[in-house]
């Protein structure tokens, strides 16, 4: 239920884009944008939050003006696939803070990592002090991004006829 509602309807949507473009818009902002009063758009994002649709609110940072020109992608198979092996490497890539992201992958490699560094010698030091130390780990292949071409800005961006909410839809 979404604040005594079944479903995400069109303006739960726009607030919902709208924050993801800027969220320290005001309410008046946001209300504007998803065409209800001000009173309904605080209501509305309330029971956005309350629902776990909206699940926090944070800044987006540019990594090249803190110097973190390098981007890489790091691909991981484990030696096992088992559950306890699986829980181990999970928990160990939680405690390490220089890996930005791990996703949980099918096709050849296990996981893929993100992670961050100012150049090339950090990024060593990174693979030495916390890749190199991942429990279960096979093998392990570095990519590194040339460029971003188009980074993550949020979902529901685009202006289908249908929004990817429309799943949360009874």
């Amino acid at each position: 239920m979404i604040g005594g509602r079944n479903r995400v309807d069109r303006q739960d949507t726009r607030i919902v884009n709208a924050l993801q473009r800027d969220s320290s818009q005001s309410i008046a902002t946001l209300a504007d944008a998803a065409g209800v009063s001000p009173s309904a758009c605080h209501r509305r994002i309330k029971a956005l939050e309350a629902a776990g649709i909206i699940t926090g609110y944070a800044a987006q940072i540019d990594p090249d003006k803190l110097g973190l020109k390098l981007r890489s992608f790091v691909e991981i198979t484990l030696t096992s696939q088992s559950r306890e092996a699986m829980d181990r490497f999970e928990q160990a890539v939680a405690d390490f803070d220089d890996i930005l992201e791990c996703h949980l992958m099918s096709g050849n490699a296990d996981y893929i990592l993100r992670v961050a560094a100012r150049d090339v010698e950090e990024f060593d030091q990174i693979h030495r002090s916390c890749l190199s130390r991942l429990p279960g780990v096979s093998s392990m292949r570095s990519s590194f991004a040339i460029r971003t071409i188009k980074g993550w800005r949020g979902c529901c961006q685009s202006n289908r006829n249908s929004s990817p909410l429309d799943v949360l839809r009874a």
